[in-house]
């Protein structure tokens, strides 16, 4: 994996400041925020100078029941060309459900919401980003969420299912540390035991983010300084493994250059404290080693070493009595050749020379799986990445997938009518969390509109808030925000509102300029036509 640095999210609100900041290695921007034929001057000035830019998606939805829009991956894979990235970052996430699958109404969720970790929609997952996979030109990386809910029946750890979908799809992971914290706060879930159930080899890069704690609720907010409590995981995580990039995020409230500088500060030297962690660890476990391998036969079995805080290691030697290769750490029973890549048929070998399986590979074989790994293919560089794996087994049967999508999707649609639209909150769910949820995400709402129709809280002024917040309750959003935009100010004027004629005027005056398929003239004469069209028509 490329080697990105220290990095910061670009947004236009500090993107002067950005382009001044000094050591930024790299930068993160929104990919439906960038336009490819017309990219920001101040993105385009940092591409000249050498500094990697690395589109972040938010919408593909790749846990949602459907399988991703060709039109979103399109455009997801016309911004990484644009910006000459080496790879693109998604969610694990579920953004939308409803429509065909399910025979009910299509909703949005406007944010990003977590996916069950079961077996349905792990199978349901790792097609989607097989298939996100195949028409990206540049590797994919998925970003762990924060999450306020937790599924009824859960089957996995985050750690677990995490290690899954990369071993089934060759998929790099984008982990937040951020989000592991909220986690912990909402879903009572350990970082430490996280981290050391994830393939720390597949970590493309790290999220670093701040936010805030309300009756007993850690809301993601990424506009809060970085709290210390994430910066003791990101520590954590450079204790095991040295990631190849971390990027501090920041979306709103945005603070002096001056305190992102500090904060970035603080991020090198969780970093640095990580990495002598991680070197000590070494030394201790290179010592411990000495004796054991003295004492073991020649070209027989595999040396287990300690666990040193980052899952197990095993090693595996060939018939010269040689090491064909360290498994990387937190990734159990994967024998690597001298290249670092992983070998074929790691736990076959040591079943060979007589190493009995690890822990994971024991709860495969009584799920009747496939070993992991077992006679795995190389993608080879089709991508222009160094590649990924994938088990030769391959997915699951297509119509297993096929069920598992309808289960998925008629859970998706009933979690998501109660967040949105006021339905019944389906059965195990915690209904306070739901609650806390639905109105996070009507709150979410409210503000994105008024970021892409500014005009709106200008017109309605202290009204605004209250009115759109009223109208979320029972109108939840099917078509994106622009359109909801539309339709906010379509039912105010249905109803009236707002209560002084020239707000009313302001508002439709509005709404007609931005609801026809082109912007409304301002000359007179071409008013006068429009109006002498309306007068002949009405005849």
């Amino acid at each position: 994996m490329e080697r990105l640095g220290t990095g910061i999210g670009w947004r236009p609100e500090i993107a002067d400041a950005v382009e001044r900041m000094p050591g930024i290695d790299w930068v993160e921007a929104v990919a439906e925020n960038v336009c490819p034929g017309h990219l920001p001057d101040s993105l385009r000035r940092l591409r000249e100078r050498g500094i990697t830019v690395v589109p972040h998606g938010v919408s593909l939805g790749l846990g949602g029941a459907d399988r991703p829009d060709a039109g979103r991956l399109t455009a997801l894979a016309e911004r990484a060309q644009a910006l000459g990235s080496p790879l693109v970052t998604e969610h694990i996430a579920f953004v939308r459900a409803g429509g065909s699958l399910t025979a009910s109404p299509h909703l949005e969720a406007g944010h990003l919401l977590p996916v069950p970790r079961t077996r349905d929609a792990l199978d349901v997952l790792c097609e989607n980003v097989r298939i996100a996979q195949d028409a990206l030109p540049v590797p994919l990386a998925v970003e762990n969420i924060a999450a306020l809910i937790s599924w009824p029946g859960e089957e996995m750890t985050e750690g677990q299912f995490l290690y899954d979908l990369a071993d089934r799809t060759g998929v790099r992971l984008l982990i937040d540390v951020a989000n592991l914290h909220t986690n912990h706060v909402n879903r009572a879930e350990d970082p430490a035991k996280a981290l050391a159930e994830l393939p720390l080899e597949a970590i493309a890069y790290v999220h670093v983010a701040g936010g805030f704690e309300r009756d007993g609720v850690w809301h993601d907010s990424h506009a809060h300084p970085v709290p210390r409590p994430v910066l003791d995981i990101l520590t954590d995580l450079a204790s095991r493994v040295s990631p190849p990039g971390v990027l501090l995020e920041r979306d709103e409230n945005f603070p002096e250059p001056a305190e992102l500088e500090r904060e970035l500060g603080a991020i090198r030297r969780a970093l640095e404290a990580g990495a002598v962690e991680r070197v000590k660890t070494e030394l201790r476990s290179a010592a411990g080693a000495t004796p054991a391998r003295r004492r073991e036969p020649a070209g027989v079995g595999a040396g287990l070493y300690g666990e040193a805080g980052a899952g197990r290691r095993e090693r595996t030697r060939g018939g010269d009595g040689e090491p064909l290769g360290a498994a990387a750490p937190g990734r159990p029973g994967e024998a690597r050749g001298s290249d670092g890549e992983p070998l074929v048929a790691a736990p076959a070998a040591r079943r060979l020379v007589g190493v009995p399986p690890t822990r994971r590979e024991a709860a495969r074989g009584a799920r009747g799986e496939a070993p992991a790994g077992a006679a795995a293919a190389r993608r080879g560089d089709e991508t222009g990445a160094a590649g990924a794996t994938r088990g030769a087994f391959g997915p699951p049967p297509q119509e297993g997938v096929d069920d598992a999508r309808e289960r998925l999707g008629l859970a998706q649609a009933a979690l998501l009518s109660a967040l949105v639209a006021g339905t019944p909150v389906p059965e195990g769910f915690d209904r306070v969390r739901v609650g806390v949820q639905a109105r996070a995400l009507a709150a979410k709402r409210a503000d994105v509109v008024a970021k892409v129709a500014p005009e709106l809280p200008v017109i309605l002024g202290d009204e605004y808030r209250t009115a759109f917040l009223c109208y979320a309750q029972t109108r939840p959003m099917t078509d994106g925000y622009r359109r909801d935009a539309l339709t906010f100010a379509e039912h105010l004027l249905s109803t009236g509102r707002p209560g002084d004629a020239r707000g009313r005027r302001e508002l439709r005056e509005w709404w007609l300029e931005r609801s026809g398929p082109a912007p409304r003239s301002r000359r007179p004469v071409h008013r006068l036509a429009r109006a002498t069209r309306r007068a002949l028509s009405r005849r």
